[in-house]
């Protein structure tokens, strides 16, 4: 094989112009993910009480429907 062909070599680099992208933090988007979790939070911590309330409920009723049935 002489010098010119391209080689089928995994372990050749690749020529480019093109400088290559070696990656940054993405922060931004980091950022939005909290806020989204924490205004998640914001909202569905004060409405747990009402959600274990209401399955406390239909548990009582299951129960009480499997007892007369």
């Amino acid at each position: 094989m002489s010098s010119e062909e391209p080689s089928d070599s995994p372990r050749e680099r690749l020529r480019t112009v093109t400088p290559s992208y070696l990656g940054r933090p993405d922060l931004e988007m980091d950022v939005v993910g909290w806020g989204m979790f924490l205004l998640l939070l914001i909202v569905v911590l004060p409405l747990l009480p009402f959600f274990a309330l209401f399955w406390l409920v239909s548990k009582v009723i299951e129960f009480l429907s499997r007892q007369t049935g």
